[in-house]
């Protein structure tokens, strides 16, 4: 009996390690697509400050904030429920590591939805339909992020503004600031050839020429 229970234990241990590394695979090649989407969301953000449009920028930074934070939370939890398994007693940590292999499925099925590119494009369309959809991804957002979170888009947004504002800066062209001369030096050579046209026609009196009186 006892030793039917320690093969059951063995392999309910096996089948989750396996089932934990499984979801860690799916999680890095998640992250190398989700990159392309946090990329465009990036590149939205800042064409929504050249139009003006600060509200769905900042919406647009706050959904990839989001989305960075929900790999890199899956992460760590995959990883400790990991750890657990490997230095700890299976029996005293199969719960939490049951309940943690469940919230990571739900992760990696969220994560798969969250790659849409389409959904990243209707954050910048004004149809009555991607309005609709940028108020429900706003509400979503609001129960997601903490108050840090909400500072650090923040400043994201700041610092996309500045990089923005010192670009255009840069491809302005230039207008000189200082005053023209107000009178232009003639060259030195062109001096002297005046000097010489007017001598040629004064008349040159001679020194015998007597003076008259």
């Amino acid at each position: 009996m006892g030793a039917g229970q320690s093969r059951s234990r063995i392999t309910e241990q096996d089948k989750a390690i396996l089932d934990m590394k499984v979801q860690r695979d799916k999680l890095k090649q998640y992250q190398k697509r989700v990159q392309v989407v946090l990329d465009r969301e990036d590149a939205l953000a800042r064409g929504l400050l050249l139009k003006g449009d600060k509200k769905r920028a900042l919406l647009a930074l706050r959904r990839r904030k989001y989305q960075e934070q929900m790999i890199q939370k899956t992460d760590s939890q995959l990883f400790t429920l990991q750890q657990l398994m490997e230095t700890i007693e299976f029996s005293l940590v199969q719960k939490d590591v049951m309940f943690g292999l469940e919230q990571g499925s739900k992760v990696l099925t969220q994560l798969n939805k969250e790659m849409r590119m389409e959904d990243v494009e209707r954050l910048a369309e004004d149809t009555a339909e991607a309005i609709a959809y940028q108020n429900e991804v706003e509400e979503a957002l609001k129960g997601s992020m903490t108050m840090e979170d909400e500072e650090d888009v923040l400043r994201e947004l700041e610092e996309l503004e500045r990089q923005e504002e010192d670009r255009l800066r840069l491809e302005m062209p230039r207008v000189p600031v200082s005053k023209l001369p107000e009178q232009v030096p003639v060259p030195q050579a062109e001096e002297e050839e005046e000097e010489e046209a007017e001598e040629e026609e004064t008349p040159v009196r001679s020194r015998n020429e007597p003076m008259v009186a």
